[in-house]
């Protein structure tokens, strides 16, 4: 009940924070402009200040374990299947709306939420765990519900939507920033004096201005359009996911620092491309928009309990 306690002190503030964005756009009556602004600069400035930053001083930074891909990105292989089953025995949905709800199931709030929490919880030295799943989540997951959409509409596979997943992957500032960040590291230069103070200025502001974006973005969201399928996605993002992560963890014997970062983005909220994508397909957009409220919310608890039983 004490490391209960003290993670969870430890978390609050930055949930505060997502419910103080949250409290301005939809009671202080924040214009939605001001949101899509902030969120325009923590995507393309502030958060790639960061981690480029970060990966630049690559060659002190601690190893990490590449299998931790194979445990996170299995698992969530696995969860998509499984909410691809639910959708499809209890909802009784077609194939594009199952795969948009398993999507649900998996797509966390990666960038906005987890590193904040990653840095609090875990420390820096998680960050280029946090960094290598980054590269690498949007591109595959992106790439198997496009795929999963074109084979339910055509029963065929489109090579022309993974090309353009992966065109929009390279061109995310997030991802660029860790790719420049990381050639940097390795070409061995230190950055010069008055850049790297510039930079370490802007990421300091990083982590609160995402969690004040983040919680402006949510205000645009309801939470009464289908509660049940919200409620179902709810369970799979924040409970069977990171259960999935860990046994996968466990079985390839990863050191605790690469399980307990990819156990964490594992427990995190479902993530606002989540509803992008249901919008573009045009299946489960109310759904989808109040999974994105009902787990911020239910996180708050669960990613503090889930840290605690984590050790």
């Amino acid at each position: 009940m004490q490391n209960f306690a003290r993670i969870l002190a430890l978390t609050a503030p930055l949930f505060l924070l997502v419910l103080l964005g949250y409290t301005l756009t939809r009671w202080g009556r924040w214009p939605k402009p001001v949101a899509d602004a902030l969120t325009r600069f923590v995507f393309s400035v502030a958060i790639p200040a960061l981690l480029f930053r970060l990966m630049s001083d690559f060659s002190r930074l601690p190893p990490v374990d590449a299998r931790l891909l194979i445990a996170y990105f299995g698992a969530c292989m696995l969860v998509f299947l499984l909410g691809r089953l639910i959708a499809a025995r209890l909802f009784r949905m077609d194939g594009v709306a199952q795969a948009i709800f398993g999507l649900g199931g998996i797509f966390a709030n990666n960038v906005m939420l987890g590193i904040p929490l990653a840095k609090v919880t875990l420390g820096e030295p998680s960050l280029p765990v946090i960094s290598l799943v980054l590269v690498f989540n949007a591109l595959v997951l992106w790439t198997l519900v496009t795929v999963s959409v074109e084979w339910a509409r055509r029963r065929a596979l489109s090579w022309s939507g993974y090309m353009q997943a992966a065109k929009g992957v390279l061109a995310n500032p997030v991802v660029a920033s860790i790719l420049l960040g990381t050639g940097w590291g390795f070409a061995a230069l230190p950055l010069p004096g008055f850049v790297d103070q510039t930079l370490a200025l802007v990421s300091e502001a990083a982590i609160p201005l995402s969690l004040i974006a983040l919680g402006m973005s949510l205000a645009a969201y309801g939470i009464r359009d289908g509660w049940r399928v919200s409620a179902a996605i709810t369970v799979l993002k924040l409970a069977v996911q990171p259960a999935m992560v860990w046994l996968l963890a466990r079985a390839l014997s990863l050191p605790p620092l690469e399980t307990n970062a990819i156990v964490l983005l594992a427990a995190l909220p479902v993530g606002a491309n989540v509803y992008l994508m249901s919008r573009q397909f045009d299946t489960l957009g109310g759904p989808v928009a109040a999974s994105l409220v009902l787990s911020t919310a239910l996180a708050a608890v669960t990613t503090p309990l889930i840290l605690v039983l984590l050790g």
